[in-house]
């Protein structure tokens, strides 16, 4: 008999004892043929199961889960303890209309000159145009939806004759964008706007309902074993506020990637470096919105999925508390890591699509209690209160553990200056067993997926997927019930420790990700890539916010020293979106004269 690991009950963890573990992820780099035939091995029945069981051994999952015991019991979804009510907020209506809450977001904005910004002469730093830039164009008769809409159409077709492939958009039909837009335009003609979302162009996630696009998931068959009859209800949320859905976007097949790369349909490519990742999974999102194509974008996140690209492409991503949205017409609905959050190139922006979609389904309700959903109030004056209040935790060896100094220094600097301008308090924290929640994330979020693919794969359908899918199914496979329990009895551990954080501090901080994005090898375009060791550096902050539902948002910051963007990552209490929020809305304040144009970038409110 082998010694096992007895772990203490989670409130007896001397924390003064914690040692911080440098992630070190032992598995092969692959592309090419050298893909497919390890795919081939690990799909055969013996063999397969001894290199699964060897990766397994080498990162240490067997240790945690088969040869430890944990005394906690199970938690197979997050359970939250009741929350403090933020202070200086807006309090918005779940059951009422989205564009109810719209304008009640659009109220908790500070001022803003649309007029000048129109026609003053060009700044010297580049910025988005914003959500409410282009409804003030509306509104001015300075353009109208359907102008933007040809521009926008220039552009996909643009992007059909890139070669290699590298679509944005893996479901468009241009008529469909000009029918809508025209729509929208003769609202703006009779002065009956629904919103201040009316007229702004979103682009949905491909394994999010957007009725009549196919939801594939970006696999090439997906949309035959299950049809979309309608809308998502996130995205019937935003159509109800008269916004323009362009189509369902890229992204890495089925989610289960942190590249974005695609070999179904092409692999999309970041707008500030054309031969490097967007991130993944939600890469068409995310590059959508950073190359002004899109005021925003939804997407799914499970294990980083709307942050690591918003981090990587220079563009702001939400990640809301589990629960908070409806995940009713999703590919992921019966998941319990994974949420559907807003991309935008702004907070601001990112708010008004978050107040249009936010709600939780029926069942949530029920079961999690949420609190009431609400907004910082940035228009008043007791906001720069509040957010002097804010207490940040910061836990120092795991935020300097970073591929590249530059993100540590430039996400320190940051933080410094939170300090020093408003009045924010840095507290020192420790997080206990952090390897150990990356294992009960992996395998939560592998045997969900799993289990949602098991029915189609019996029919042969797994044999259609990515080589780089397969791979990942393939130790997904090897997972036993009892692993699953034992993550599950983690998660509540892991849960523990992180209220107990909550108690002295408001907010985690932490770079969005371990590293910026990664180069595209030229083998992987064609087949595809397993790269677990960027996987890890791009997830190394993640998995809190999957696996306990916490409320989390990437703001970025700046650029490496090849530019390319970085991202900060804002980690909240259950429900604590209405302060996360309101700290990267400083955040972005303190970073804005930095921000620096994409190379892919297109114009489609002046067309210049």
């Amino acid at each position: 008999m082998g010694k096992k690991r007895v772990m203490v009950p989670a409130n007896e963890v001397d924390l003064t004892a914690v040692k911080y573990e440098p992630e070190t992820i032992q598995a092969p780099h692959l592309t090419g043929t050298s893909l497919k035939v390890f795919v081939n091995v690990v799909e055969a029945p013996l063999i397969g199961s001894m290199i699964t069981t060897s990766l397994k051994k080498k990162n240490n999952i067997i240790e945690m889960l088969q040869n430890t015991v944990i005394p906690e019991a199970p938690m197979f979804k997050p359970v939250f303890p009741p929350q403090d009510a933020e202070p200086c907020v807006v309090g918005l209506e779940e059951d009422g209309k989205p564009e109810d809450r719209v304008d009640l977001a659009l109220k908790c904005l500070p001022h803003f000159d649309a007029a000048s910004n129109w026609t003053g002469d060009s700044p010297t730093s580049f910025r988005y145009w914003k959500i409410r830039d282009y409804a003030y164009a509306y509104r001015s008769k300075l353009a109208t939806p359907s102008m933007v809409a040809e521009r926008f159409i220039s552009a996909m077709e643009e992007f059909s004759s890139k070669k290699p492939p590298a679509p944005l958009l893996i479901s468009f039909d241009a008529e469909e964008v000009r029918k809508q837009a025209a729509s929208s335009t003769e609202r703006f003609e009779e002065g009956n706007p629904l919103s201040i979302l009316d007229g702004i162009f979103v682009a949905i996630k491909d394994d999010i309902d957007c009725y009549p696009h196919p939801s594939k998931g970006a696999t090439t068959w997906y949309h035959e074993v299950r049809p979309v009859k309608k809308d998502a209800v996130s995205v019937s949320r935003l159509r109800g506020c008269g916004v323009i859905l362009v189509g369902k976007a890229n992204m890495h097949e089925l989610g289960l990637g942190t590249t974005g790369n695609n070999s179904n349909y092409g692999t999309t490519r970041n707008p500030h470096s054309l031969d490097r990742y967007t991130g993944g999974s939600s890469s068409g999102p995310a590059a959508i919105v950073a190359s002004g194509l899109c005021s925003a974008a939804l997407g799914t996140d499970g294990g980083g999925s709307v942050r690591i690209p918003s981090s990587l492409c220079g563009v702001v991503g939400l990640k809301t508390t589990y629960g908070r949205t409806d995940m009713k017409g999703s590919l992921c609905d019966a998941g319990t890591v994974e949420i559907i959050g807003p991309i935008a190139s702004n907070v601001e922006d990112v708010m008004l699509v978050y107040a249009a979609i936010l709600g939780s389904s029926p069942c949530d309700r029920i079961s999690l209690k949420p609190a009431p959903p609400c907004l910082p109030n940035l228009s008043s004056h007791e906001s720069s209160n509040a957010l002097g209040l804010l207490r940040l935790g910061k836990y120092t060896e795991w935020f300097n553990d970073v591929f590249s100094t530059d993100i540590s220094e430039t996400c320190g600097k940051i933080l410094n200056m939170l300090v020093e301008k408003h009045g924010c308090e840095t507290i020192e924290i420790v997080i206990p067993e952090l390897p150990e929640m990356r294992v009960a994330h992996i395998i939560s979020i592998g045997s969900e997926s799993l289990c949602a693919l098991t029915p189609h794969c019996e029919d042969g359908k797994d044999g259609k997927l990515t080589y780089d899918t397969r791979t990942n199914l393939a130790l997904f496979r090897s997972f036993t019930a009892s692993d699953y329990v034992a993550a599950q009895r983690l998660r509540q551990r892991i849960m523990y420790h992180h209220m107990e954080i909550f108690k002295k501090v408001d907010v985690i901080v932490t770079p969005t990700t371990g590293m910026t994005a990664p180069i595209i090898p030229l083998s992987a375009l064609k087949s595809g890539e397993t790269n677990l060791q960027v996987s890890g550096n791009l997830m190394r902050f993640i998995t809190a916010a999957n696996l306990l539902g916490l409320p989390a948002i990437s703001v970025p910051v700046g650029y490496d020293k090849q530019g390319l963007p970085i991202g900060l990552q804002l980690i909240g209490p259950p429900w604590g979106e209405a302060s996360i929020l309101r700290l990267a809305a400083a955040v972005e304040e303190l970073s804005a004269d930095s921000k620096k144009k994409p190379l892919q970038f297109y114009d489609t409110l002046k067309g210049n």
